[in-house]
């Protein structure tokens, strides 16, 4: 018998929009509701609107609270500064990837760890678990909120239509308590999608109002209501990495080029510092495959899983994510792939779909920033 998936507390709206729902992590999320390449285009040129209350939140609490978390997580979570947020990731003591998460310091004493749907209750036990000799709580808070996201460059002028928050003060990466459209909300500068952007965490009885409001706020301003599906191009054109494909247990933070985020010289020791070194110096002399983009040269769309090859054929690497670019027009795709092929312009480099070697040009990442 399979469990039923969870619904957020925008499912009916979701519904009585058009909305094609999907199971992601078990729960029941909107993919699109008409044509994603008109979502995606949204974003980045206007405004869409996310339901991403699948995220999971936890929240952990007390006076050892930074404490617990320099020693559960590879950052350095007791020098983020109150109203600010840190991307970091949790490991295994072996070294390997359990998630990527964003650290938000509500207060003092106070943080909200913000899980992928997939690996909230990973997350959760093992916070749980690290917490022993902490003078710290760690609680599930995924019912305590919905989350709603509005991205794109219309999304400031949206949202300032709706609070009086101070936005132009709220810098990438922070958030403060505020009102939107009288609803209480954490509204954060955070996204997923490489546009500005506002996620607003709020108590699930208020999405369906909030929601409305700024469906009504964004009338005039082409927003649109978004599912997965564009929220999976976006972040691939932004270069951003999804657990599962870019991050697994199977690689270090060093593995996935993104060692930036272990922090050695925070004074807590931490789960997995030992392996860790020794991935750094790995990674130092002679490094594992590196995360690269691909640019097609033909129309066929690579798939994650399948084979790098280079001009005799050798298998090189292997394709994490790839999909077409409503933004460039032709299919991209990140791959892990040998140092050897991995500087952009290498010549010769193909990906195999299906028996056949479609060829791809090596990009640096990402494939898309926006103008500032």
């Amino acid at each position: 018998m399979t469990d039923t998936p969870r619904k957020t507390a925008l499912d009916a709206l979701h519904r009585a929009l058009g909305a094609t729902m999907t199971d992601f992590a078990g729960w029941d999320m909107p993919l699109r509701y008409g044509s994603e390449r008109d979502e995606h285009n949204a974003v980045r040129t206007t405004a869409g609107l996310f339901d991403l209350s699948h995220m999971g939140e936890i929240t952990v609490t007390g006076p050892g609270a930074a404490a617990l978390l320099d020693h559960a997580l590879v950052g350095s979570i007791s020098a983020v500064a109150v109203g600010r947020a840190r991307y970091t990731m949790i490991c295994r003591e072996d070294g390997g990837i359990l998630d990527d998460l964003i650290v938000y310091r509500l207060a003092e004493d106070t943080y909200m760890v913000v899980a992928n749907a997939s690996n909230a209750q990973v997350v959760l036990d093992a916070l749980t678990e690290r917490s022993a000799g902490f003078d710290a709580e760690v609680r599930d808070d995924r019912d305590a909120y919905a989350l709603l996201a509005v991205q794109g460059p219309e999304s400031p002028a949206i949202l300032s239509s709706l609070t009086d928050a101070d936005l132009d003060g709220l810098k990438y990466y922070a958030g403060l308590p505020g009102t939107v459209a009288g609803v209480p909300a954490l509204i954060a500068r955070t996204g997923y999608t490489g546009e500005d952007g506002f996620e607003l965490f709020v108590d699930p009885a208020d999405a369906e109002k909030l929601w409305q409001a700024l469906t009504g706020a964004g009338r005039d301003r082409g927003l649109v209501p978004c599912g997965l599906s564009c929220r999976d191009t976006l972040r691939l054109e932004a270069g951003m990495p999804l657990y599962g494909h870019e991050l697994s247990t199977e690689l270090t933070p060093f593995d996935a080029g993104l060692g930036r985020v272990v922090k050695f010289d925070k004074a807590a020791d931490f789960v997995g510092r030992k392996a860790l070194e020794a991935a750094a110096e790995r990674a130092a002399t002679s490094p594992p495959r590196k995360l690269v983009g691909l640019v097609a040269k033909g129309r066929r769309v690579p798939r994650a899983g399948f084979s790098v090859v280079d001009a005799e054929g050798t298998v090189i690497g292997r394709v994490t994510s790839g999909a077409p670019s409503p933004t460039l027009g032709v299919p991209i795709a990140m791959a892990y792939v040998d140092p050897a092929h991995a500087e952009p312009g290498t010549a010769g480099v193909a990906v195999d779909i299906r028996g056949t070697h479609e060829p791809y040009e090596v990009v640096a990442l990402p494939f898309y920033k926006r103008a500032r």
